[in-house]
């Protein structure tokens, strides 16, 4: 069994003494040193797994160590004692690639949680490290997709609390799943919540539980989901369209690692990483007084920009190549692939909707495409510039020969859509008695497209 080992950083020897008998009990091999030039020696002697090091010392402090550790030795993660309140130090040593922090006086729960999460690091298993690794739809060879996939690498080994900026459909909650994925917290629960699909008045309840009978409707105890996010991330899409109210409790929960159920007197510990993200510009709305300047500096502490996909054209074909072999394999069809026209008239669209639009635009061809090869005109994409028709719009005018009505005031057009498709592939069927080759031709589509559709419409 293998032993780790720990470097603790403290010139007072009351704390050394404290922080080593805490981790000698959790079966760990400590060495201390009571300054920064003592610190690098043992450093570069005994490559510890982790470093634990106090913020003032008397010939520097643990800044400095943690930017000389990113240098010397980075795989060692190595965490800050910091004063009570200050989070502003703690938050500077995160961005010098700081694991993580704890404050003073040291509380030994947290403690041993932070440590536990660091040997996580430290030794990774390989079978694990393997699986994590693959890109899903962070492929491609791009010098900014490549730059991409290095940084979450990078930031998955800190607990830091990442904001990862973008436009939508670009792929920001894959980002995010691919940091926790790749980092200590793997084995925890990873949610995410879109902030903009909670109606404000349920938003605390929502995010911080709450107790039964606290409220009419609350009919049984809820933990809501920083308490489900416990031990892993909770990724915050779209933070910009929190109201300013539950931005103040937010803030509040982060700082403290605590929070409080709807009717409850008591606070609830809970151990998180938060990661965020919008597509919206969250510098602009701290300015309009829209978005609280400190919740800003709070989630915002490493920021992760991720590119919009019509800045990288050459990794077009490998993205679309991914997404039809998967869109096969899911609904147990036939592969289809781009003729050369259509992965030029893919590389020369604009691709507002990013990666999201590509997969959409992909899925509808596929499913409307005669043959094994899709061409350009079977990708609808127009100008560029109008949207492109849904596949259950196309497939339902082709049966009735005439434009799909719309009919007046709200509606759910998704499901408007795929009501009509429904009827129209039922009337072929039952026309055909149930022959879906006949079937398929007299909708006018291929019999994969048919397969295709039976399966996505849970029709089979």
């Amino acid at each position: 069994m293998t032993t780790h080992t720990a470097l603790i950083v403290d010139d007072e020897p009351d704390i050394r003494g404290l922080l080593e008998i805490t981790l000698t009990r959790m079966g760990i091999k400590t060495f201390a040193a009571p300054d920064v030039s003592s610190a690098k020696q043992l450093l570069e002697e005994n490559k510890p797994n982790l470093c634990l090091t106090d913020m003032n010392l008397p010939d520097g402090n643990g800044i400095e160590l943690v930017q000389w550790i990113q240098r010397h030795t980075p795989a060692t993660p190595v965490a800050v004692i910091t004063a009570y309140g200050n989070m502003d130090t703690a938050i500077e040593s995160l961005k010098a690639g700081a694991f993580d922090f704890v404050s003073k006086p040291v509380e030994l729960p947290r403690l041993r949680e932070l440590v536990t999460s660091a040997l996580k690091l430290s030794s990774p298993k390989a079978e694990i490290e393997e699986a994590i690794d693959e890109p899903g739809l962070l492929l491609g060879n791009s010098p900014q997709i490549s730059k991409l996939r290095n940084q979450t690498r990078k930031l998955a080994r800190s607990q830091a609390p990442v904001f990862i900026s973008g436009e939508s459909g670009s792929g920001k909650e894959l980002v995010a799943r691919m940091i926790h994925l790749q980092g200590p917290r793997r084995e925890g629960p990873f949610i995410a919540v879109n902030c903009g699909a909670i109606p404000s008045e349920l938003m605390e309840s929502e995010f911080f539980g709450h107790k039964k009978g606290s409220f009419t409707g609350a009919l049984e105890n809820k933990d809501g989901l920083f308490r489900s996010a416990n031990g892993g991330t909770l990724f915050l899409d779209e933070v910009a369209d929190l109201p300013l109210a539950m931005q103040v409790k937010l803030l509040r929960a982060i700082q403290e690692k605590a929070v409080r159920p709807v009717g409850d007197t008591k606070e609830a510990p809970v151990d998180i990483r938060v990661l965020s993200a919008t597509h919206k510009n969250l510098p602009e709305l701290v300015q309009e007084g829209s978005f609280r300047q400190d919740l800003f500096y709070r989630i915002n502490v490493i920021e992760l920009a991720v590119p919009p996909l019509r800045e990288r054209p050459d990794d077009i074909p490998l993205l679309s190549d991914h997404i039809l072999q998967r869109i096969a394999k899911e609904y147990e069809c036939d592969p289809a692939s781009l003729t050369p026209t259509a992965v030029e008239r893919l590389r020369d669209y604009d691709f507002p909707g990013n990666v999201r639009e590509l997969e959409n635009i992909l899925e509808r061809a596929f499913t409307l495409c005669d043959a094994d090869q899709i061409n350009a005109d079977d990708l609808h994409l127009g100008n560029g510039v109008q949207h492109a028709p849904s596949a259950s719009q196309i497939i339902a005018e082709r049966h009735t020969g005439e434009s799909v009505s719309v009919p007046d005031g709200a509606i759910d057009l998704e499901g408007y859509l795929e009501k009509i498709e429904r009827q129209a592939i039922e009337k072929a069927l039952d026309a055909t008695r149930w022959n879906k080759t006949a079937a398929a031709k007299r909708l006018g589509i291929s019999f994969r497209a048919l397969r295709y559709r039976l399966k996505k419409l849970g029709m089979e």
